[in-house]
């Protein structure tokens, strides 16, 4: 396996709005998943874990990051599993982007209640609820210091909320991609399963596809490396693990 520290080195760093220490990274691509909002329900919404999250967007917003958001949906429907399920495939995906919809929604609600300014961008039109996604407006967003919220995934069916994911941090120019999950970053397998797997501090692209770890899906983990965007891979359950990273500390695991 490749050493990654050095690539993930060469990430330029940014002076916090006080000044008092550095930031390693100054604009954020966070994604979230869908089931992470149900908490331990499965389905639906757990609002004490989506306040909790809430809080730890809010302490990295307040460091001065400008902050994106991708949330899955996973906790409603997917899409995926409705195909299998015998629906034809182009409806269930869009029925999957709905869903992140109403998530991104619903955290929307949350973070405002908190004093923070939102928007949600939706790949797919729907005026009544959000804005339409827009790359320079979207920008501008983050210049007025913002978070903005990317729902309804890439607007097509067959892709990910991973692969959207990737996509709106490549057009939005973020410095990294960080992926919240309920596990402490990449393992050699599953480690809920395997009591034995091997948590990697960093790792490169070609070896989590070459492994076939499930980080991302492939098309996600091609993006990125195609693109030399590191991905930060961190136990969002964790308090303080987002802005900790963003400091320029170890945690979880670095895919670069």
């Amino acid at each position: 396996m490749s050493d990654s520290a050095q690539e993930g080195s060469d990430v330029a760093q940014a002076e916090s709005p006080n000044g008092d220490s550095p930031l390693r990274f100054k604009r954020i691509l966070l994604k979230l998943s869908g089931e992470a909002l149900a908490g331990e329900r499965g389905v639906g919404f757990d609002f004490d874990r989506i306040g909790f999250f809430a809080d730890q967007i809010l302490d990295v917003a307040r460091m001065g990051v400008q902050l994106g958001l991708v949330i899955g949906g996973g906790n409603i429907v997917r899409g995926t599993q409705l195909s299998q399920m015998g629906m034809d495939r182009v409806g269930a995906d869009y029925m999957g982007m709905l869903g992140t919809v109403i998530n991104a929604m619903a955290l929307q609600d949350v973070l405002e209640k908190r004093g923070m300014d939102t928007r949600v961008m939706t790949a797919i039109r729907m005026e009544e609820l959000a804005e339409p996604y827009i790359r320079r407006r979207a920008l501008r967003h983050f210049e007025k210091g913002r978070t903005v919220i990317f729902a309804g995934g890439t607007g097509n069916p067959y892709f990910s909320t991973d692969t959207a994911a990737v996509l709106r941090a490549i057009q939005m120019k973020a410095d990294v991609i960080i992926k919240a999950t309920s596990v402490d970053g990449v393992y050699s397998a599953d480690p809920k399963k395997d009591p034995n797997a091997t948590l990697y501090e960093t790792i490169s692209y070609r070896d989590v596809m070459l492994e076939e770890l499930r980080v991302m899906d492939q098309t996600a983990i091609t993006l990125c490396k195609e693109n030399q965007l590191p991905l930060v891979v961190l136990n969002i359950h964790r308090p303080g693990a987002i802005t900790r990273a963003i400091m320029g500390e170890r945690v979880g695991t670095l895919v670069s």
